[in-house]
């Protein structure tokens, strides 16, 4: 896979958007851990951003996978790594179970808005007692008529405590499992609906992370995505394949730009008479960084052209996430260890970079569950 023309005049426009009013604001909205979610999201609609996979009927583009990577990979360009996250929860795993299996009224009450970036949503999966294992939610929904009343907690829900619809899963028949569980849009004004409480984090500071308590929300039954309880779990596991690859698209487009900083500090910090980057034990650190990048850059795009090409490669997707999030953290240190004490201090962007990453090798599915995922793809015995 490479970036046509049309690509580049994509990433062009978004490279504007973000330097002329995302980058300026960072420093203050990891400050104030929050940053304007719709005045952001509504710019970003404005400009055709939110829906570059999306049906033309909706208000999308209706491009092929490829553009939406090219996204994922130059909000990388973003000085933090918390705004692009939201913006990613809202194209790669809020949207797209609702754009693939959501009824066309679905479609023009909550996937038309959230194209237009009018409205924010939010995935909700995990849950104070179950994250990846999605079969053991506890959040429950219970038919009346048609209306489903939904009893539950879920967790680490970023852009929750903004969202004004959620995209979530819950047990319809207890006791099936996987079987058992369906995927509902829930707007967040319902009665019932409530946010628990905020959370501070390690790093992504300026998005915001929630607890979400449900007490009895009456959902209606239009809003079942598909309408067929039971399909949650096929749906959530198709969604999250893209979610996957958005986050190592984000992996490698955040490792460049730290790495890029890092190269031209090498130049210009002195020691013991020269320039560090002169130095060969840190041209050598730099060149190996390069090198992982270039790999994780190549793994992705592999992946991406099978996906063009009508494949579903489950296994190669598994590898793309974990490698380019380890990857990343790798590159991240690497970088803080060249700017020696410097990098350790708040007021350095390596130290963001380094406290960013970290989230990339636990959300979306762990390392550990990737390697359970590819080891399944091999037939390979993945224990419990």
């Amino acid at each position: 896979m490479h970036y046509s023309h049309e690509h580049q005049e994509l990433q062009k426009t978004l490279k504007r958007f973000i330097d002329e009013e995302i980058n300026p604001h960072v420093d203050e909205w990891e400050a104030a851990e929050e940053f304007p979610a719709h005045t952001v999201f509504k710019r970003l609609g404005e400009l055709g951003l939110l829906g570059l996979t999306k049906p033309e009927k909706y208000g999308g583009m209706a491009l092929d996978y490829s553009f939406s990577v090219a996204m994922a990979e130059t909000l990388g360009h973003v000085a933090c790594g918390g705004v692009p996250m939201a913006i990613g929860v809202q194209t790669d795993m809020a949207t797209p179970a609702l754009a693939e299996f959501g009824t066309d009224e679905q479609r023009e009450r909550y996937l038309r808005p959230a194209i237009a970036g009018e409205k924010i949503g939010a995935i909700t999966v995990s849950e104070p007692d179950a994250g990846s294992d999605v079969a053991s939610i506890s959040t429950r929904a219970v038919r009346d008529g048609e209306t489903w009343i939904v009893n539950g907690r879920k967790m680490f829900i970023t852009n929750g405590a903004r969202a004004d619809f959620l995209t979530l899963v819950a047990q319809t028949e207890p006791g099936s499992g996987y079987r058992g569980i369906s995927m509902f849009l829930v707007d967040t004004d319902l009665p019932g609906v409530s946010v628990s409480r905020t959370l501070k984090k390690l790093g992504m500071c300026s998005s915001d992370t929630a607890e979400i308590a449900l007490d009895d929300v009456p959902v209606p039954h239009a809003n079942l995505i598909g309408l067929e309880p039971g399909q949650g779990f096929s749906q959530q596991m198709w969604q999250f394949q893209y979610e996957r690859l958005a986050s190592a698209a984000a992996c490698v487009g955040q490792a460049e730009k730290i790495l890029g900083e890092t190269i031209a500090y090498a130049r210009e910090r002195r020691a013991f008479g020269k320039p560090i980057a002169d130095h060969q034990v840190i041209a050598h650190m730099l060149a190996d960084a390069a090198t992982e990048l270039e790999a994780g850059r190549a793994l992705l795009y592999a992946t991406v052209w099978r996906i063009l090409h009508g494949e579903y490669p489950v296994a190669e997707i598994s590898m793309a996430k974990k490698y380019c999030a380890q990857m990343q953290n790798r590159l991240a240190d690497t970088c803080l260890q060249v700017y020696g004490g410097y990098g350790y201090m708040e007021e350095t962007p390596v130290s963001r970079a380094w406290r960013d990453a970290r989230l990339q090798r636990i959300g979306a599915g762990t390392d550990q569950i990737m390697n359970n995922v590819i080891a399944k793809r091999l037939g390979i015995s993945a224990g419990d």
